[in-house]
């Protein structure tokens, strides 16, 4: 799979160190990159500003390795790096939201869609891209939860329950004291409560029922039979599509949305696997009046045993690139429904 890289910091000229890991910078940024991939894109949001965040943060670890005194190990160095990186770069930043997090109330099928490009909406991030040993805090949805907190509060829950970092390490990486950094992590933890968006645990593996699920899930899809979809969503699911601002709620309700909605019809709609976010997740193509397919939506799917309770359908083409999806599919293409997000290497 093709997944894009943090480009290795070469260009600037490095005062002499003592540390044999900051003197080999292009195995450090290797070595690195991937897990400080996944904790800029907690704090931000977007896998692609994440990218610009570990550059900068290698490009600031280079400048000042001369200056490193081994107080600490050089992963917990660059981690403080990057969490200052992120925070100066979150300044009067809005917040990255899903349109479930908008605070308004789920919309009927049927009622006009309304889209709003001006909103940086949430990105997945694919798998492949980052590490996610822990697929709790790489969850599309407790990535979102994050989003409402304020940037501070932000890297404080990250660094403490995510990192495991004591409140003493994370007090000296944001020039605070350990009470700030408590009350801190108190108000992050309410806030949390109080919006229901606790952090939930996430098998490591799909079920034989799961991968049977998706199976039919991405045949239905081809098939475009709307009543199987329904039948694998749970009564209470939902369905969201950034850049729509509008969200969806209720297996009904989100059948008569793809059904009358959705553009495609009977065998228009193959899918490709992939991961993102530590969960299965689908790039779907539609069919054009050539005949061939090009990119339509990228589906996260978060499943409840052998149902679908929630999906988040990202409007963005540009994500295909990002996932090492192709940008188009042949018109004698037909999907595999036994490939599944399990066949692809999970890191």
């Amino acid at each position: 799979m093709t997944v894009t890289t943090v480009t290795t910091v070469t260009t600037v000229t490095a005062g002499t160190t003592s540390n044999p890991e900051l003197s080999d910078f292009p195995t450090l940024t290797e070595r690195y990159q991937r897990e400080l991939l996944a904790h800029c894109y907690r704090m931000s949001g977007s896998v692609h500003e994440a990218e610009d965040l570990v550059q900068e943060t290698f490009l600031r670890a280079w400048k000042a390795s001369a200056d490193f005194q081994g107080r600490s190990s050089v992963r917990t160095w660059l981690y403080r790096i990057a969490t200052n990186v992120c925070l100066t770069n979150l300044e009067g930043r809005p917040r990255r939201p899903l349109p479930a997090g908008l605070g308004t109330s789920d919309q009927m099928a049927g009622e006009a869609l309304e889209t709003d490009h001006e909103i940086a909406w949430l990105e997945p991030v694919p798998d492949a891209a980052v590490v996610v040993a822990e697929r709790d805090s790489i969850r599309l949805a407790f990535v979102a939860a994050l989003q409402h907190l304020p940037a501070k509060q932000r890297a404080v829950l990250i660094l403490r329950d995510v990192l495991r970092w004591s409140a003493a390490e994370v007090a000296e990486a944001l020039d605070t004291t350990v009470a700030a950094v408590n009350s801190a992590l108190q108000r992050a933890h309410a806030q949390m409560k109080d919006r229901g968006l606790t952090e939930d645990t996430v098998e490591p593996d799909l079920s034989e029922a799961q991968q049977q699920l998706l199976e039919r899930y991405v045949d239905a899809f081809w098939r475009k039979d709307v009543g199987a979809i329904v039948s694998m969503l749970t009564a209470e699911a939902t369905w969201d599509m950034p850049p729509f601002t509008s969200w969806f709620k209720g297996a009904a309700n989100i059948g008569w949305l793809i059904g009358n909605e959705c553009p495609g019809g009977q065998h228009d709609m193959p899918m490709l696997a992939t991961w993102a976010n530590g969960q299965p997740a689908y790039g779907l193509y539609m069919r054009t009046p050539e005949g061939d397919f090009t990119p339509f939506q990228l589906q996260v799917i978060e499943l409840e045993d052998d149902k679908v309770r929630h999906v988040t359908a990202f409007f963005d083409a540009r994500l295909f690139a990002t996932f090492g999806l192709p940008d188009r599919l042949p018109a004698d293409h037909r999907p595999d429904a036994t490939q599944q997000p399990d066949d692809l290497p999970v890191p």
